[in-house]
């Protein structure tokens, strides 16, 4: 059937997930990403 572990788990996550739940995975990471180094770079710029 699967020819190794790799591909049950690329099947497993196709049919898990739509493609508006990935995307709002992915635009959540972002903007969680944007929130951090966001918070990073006004912390050093209120030390200047």
């Amino acid at each position: 059937m699967f020819e190794s572990l790799d591909d049950q788990m690329k099947s497993d996550i196709a049919a898990g997930s739509s493609k508006k739940e990935r995307i709002l995975c992915w635009v959540a990471a972002i903007a969680a990403t944007v929130l951090v180094l966001g918070g990073l770079y006004l912390g050093v710029k209120m030390l200047e």
